[in-house]
């Protein structure tokens, strides 16, 4: 298997895209974890206000993210963990958003990635009454994980991926898009607006 791509997952710190407070990703070889990496991030200025319903969901306060690196700062590692693969998120559109988001608010040109939404993959691969994270995880033999910790969040979505494509008798993200119909999507400096 020549399954090769990085999971992604964010964290936000209340209602703006550009928020993003933490950040969790999985490195894919071959079908296989070989990495991971997740940290906290400073919100933009602007962007920073910490809104109790999304510290309900994931536990981060805004003193949790003071000395974290800010979105500006953490670019970089981010781009260079991800090395040009293919992403692969859970409701990618929201994760997506939230690069563009907080590249915009941070007067940066968004890094270009292809990317795959394991919530599609999911729903043309599972028949199951909800397509949550945690129970498409669990179709994919991942169970018990702290769901809304990024790192956990993001590695959960690797294991689906990569159970679907065992499923399905595929051996690339582009080979499981086709095979689900699901759409592989494009962000960066070179995708048309």
């Amino acid at each position: 298997m020549t399954l090769d791509f990085t999971a992604i997952d964010f964290e936000t710190a209340n209602g703006s895209a550009a928020s993003a407070c933490s950040v969790g990703l999985i490195k894919v070889r071959n079908g296989r974890v070989v990495d991971r990496a997740g940290w906290l991030i400073q919100p933009p200025i602007g962007h920073d206000d910490f809104n109790e319903w999304n510290t309900r969901i994931h536990g981060l306060y805004a003193e949790d993210v003071v000395g974290a690196a800010t979105w500006s700062e953490q670019l970089p590692d981010l781009v260079a963990f991800a090395e040009g693969d293919h992403l692969v998120a859970h409701n990618a559109g929201f994760d997506m958003g939230v690069i563009r988001a907080a590249c915009a608010a941070t007067a940066l040109v968004c890094p270009e990635f292809s990317y795959l939404c394991s919530l599609q993959v999911a729903r043309k691969t599972y028949n199951l009454e909800s397509y949550r994270l945690p129970v498409a995880a669990m179709a994919a033999g991942f169970e018990d994980f702290h769901h809304h910790d990024a790192l956990a969040d993001a590695e959960a979505c690797a294991a689906i991926v990569v159970h679907a494509a065992k499923r399905h008798g595929v051996a690339t993200v582009g080979e499981l898009a086709a095979i689900t119909g699901s759409r592989l999507g494009r962000i960066g400096a070179a995708v048309a607006a």
